[in-house]
């Protein structure tokens, strides 16, 4: 539970960004999946996946970020040349393809435990891998540094920058696309430095539903800052999670998160791991990151230390929930091996 909740506080949501998806080449409004199955199983309304395992050629929602941040950015330096990021993987990728898109150079930070198939992704795109011996806290010190150059700009997704701003604003676009689909009495959402979650929060203020955040149990950053009522770093030994392996929270998602995330959920992988192995048997390849939110909401809707989120987040049978899937097989050796 997060006492300091309140969505009355929560800013806006950006719709500038929606228009600038919409005219790109290849976009589409990712689909919702009905889980009919796992909604009778707990007595719910409905329950509805957000599947982001192909967004505008890539396979996960984080290009909705990097395009618009890029966009932004250009219009008021345009004499960058090089993106620099630090990732664990998707942002990474995403940077460098947007960097090619619109003509430049990318270099990315990763950490020394990402998974090769990650590496090679971002490689095939183009953009330079420099592999930090450290965690994704070293690579994005690393890429902060790079951000100094001439001519380089930084594409944080963490931070207090503009860039880290507009990555939020560009999440946005995900939730203007379920207009038509509503309303959702409560949204379960992946964390990892907290940029989607602060988009998911702002939607849910503007909605009534109430936002659920859901961390890896290793890796469990906003949990912590919401104890603490202030940002709060934790160690991160490590996670096949990869994408939500973050020690601390975005500064600039910082003030949507603990007004608007109702409460957070973790989950260990090898709960992530049975999600997927469950989404493979209803015919959806989704990852570790997406799957979290199945198990999340299993936990939610049946475990006695959720109780109190679970009134809160208001379940029941004509509850409609929805969970966010934010990507799909991106290192496909290990999910093979996960879901076999």
């Amino acid at each position: 539970m997060n006492p300091a909740a309140d969505p009355a506080a929560v800013p806006a949501p950006s719709l500038d960004a929606a228009g600038f998806h919409a005219a790109l080449d290849g976009y589409a409004p990712t689909p919702l999946r009905a889980l009919p199955a796992l909604a009778a199983e707990l007595g719910l309304g409905g329950v509805a996946l957000k599947d982001e395992s192909s967004r505008l050629g890539l396979p996960a929602f984080k290009v909705l970020g990097a395009s618009w941040a890029v966009e932004r950015a250009l219009r008021e330096q345009p004499g960058v040349h090089t993106l620099v990021a630090a990732s664990a993987g998707n942002h990474g990728r995403a940077v460098a393809h947007v960097a090619a898109m619109r003509g430049l150079a990318a270099r990315i930070h990763l950490p020394a435990r990402a998974a090769p198939a990650r590496r090679a992704a971002i490689a095939a795109e183009g953009a330079e891998i420099a592999v930090v011996d450290g965690d994704y806290e070293e690579a994005i010190a690393r890429a902060a540094a790079d951000g100094e150059r001439d001519g380089f700009l930084e594409l944080a997704d963490v931070g207090g920058s503009g860039p880290a701003r507009w990555v939020i604003d560009g999440y946005a676009t995900l939730f203007a696309e379920l207009s038509g689909h509503g309303p959702f009495d409560a949204i379960l959402v992946p964390t990892g430095v907290g940029s989607l979650a602060a988009a998911a929060a702002r939607h849910g203020a503007t909605t009534g539903a109430a936002v659920v955040a859901v961390e890896p149990a290793t890796a469990a950053c906003l949990t912590a800052s919401l104890a603490a009522g202030e940002p709060t770093t934790v160690p991160t030994p490590g996670t096949s999670m990869a994408g939500l392996d973050c020690a601390a929270v975005s500064p600039a998602a910082w003030p949507s998160l603990r007004a608007g995330i109702h409460g957070t959920l973790t989950v260990a992988d090898e709960e992530a791991h049975a999600a997927m192995r469950e989404l493979a048997a209803a015919g959806l390849a989704i990852g570790d990151c997406g799957a979290a939110t199945v198990a999340a909401l299993r936990a939610l809707a049946t475990e006695e230390a959720c109780r109190e989120l679970r009134e809160v987040a208001r379940l029941g049978p004509g509850t409609r929930v929805l969970l966010i899937a934010t990507e799909g097989p991106t290192d496909p050796r290990a999910y093979a091996t996960i879901v076999a």
